[in-house]
C-alpha cells in the first residue's frame, strides 16, 4: 500500500515563507518523479514543481518560478517544497504526488501521477 503524507501547511502572511514536507513509503521513493500539485478554491489542479528521486534538475510552473524550491533528502526519504514570497493567489491545498518512472525531464501534469497524498492547506492573507 503506497502512502504519501504531507505536512507543513498553515496560515501565513503575504510575503512570508512556508516549507511543506512529504514522506512517501519506502517502496515508492526510488525511481520516481515526485511532484507538488495544488488546487486553489474553484480552480483546476495546477502542477507546481517536480523532481526526480535520482539525478536530475527540478522543474517549475511559471507561476512559482523563482519563489518556490522543490528538493529531496534521500537519506530522510523526504520531499520538500520551500515557498517564499507567498501571495494570496498561492492559497490552495497542496498535494504531494509520485509517478514511477526512470525519467522526469519536465513538469508532469496532474493526471500523470500515480499516487497522491491527502493534501495540506496553505492559506496566504
Amino acid at each position: 500500500h503506497v502512502q504519501l503524507v504531507e505536512s507543513g501547511g498553515g496560515s501565513v502572511q503575504a510575503g512570508g515563507s512556508r516549507r511543506l514536507s512529504c514522506t512517501p513509503s519506502g517502496s515508492i521513493y526510488n525511481d520516481n518523479c515526485m511532484g507538488w500539485i495544488r488546487r486553489a478554491p474553484g480552480m483546476e489542479r495546477e502542477a507546481v514543481a517536480a523532481i526526480y528521486t535520482g539525478l536530475g534538475r527540478a522543474h517549475y510552473a511559471d507561476s512559482v518560478l523563482g519563489r518556490f524550491t522543490i528538493s529531496r533528502d534521500n537519506r530522510e526519504n523526504t520531499l520538500y517544497l520551500l515557498m517564499n514570497s507567498l501571495q494570496p493567489e498561492d492559497t490552495a491545498i497542496y498535494y504531494c504526488a509520485a509517478k514511477r518512472t526512470n525519467w522526469c525531464g519536465r513538469l508532469l501534469g496532474p493526471d500523470e501521477y500515480d499516487h497522491w497524498g491527502q493534501g495540506t492547506q496553505v492559506t496566504v492573507s
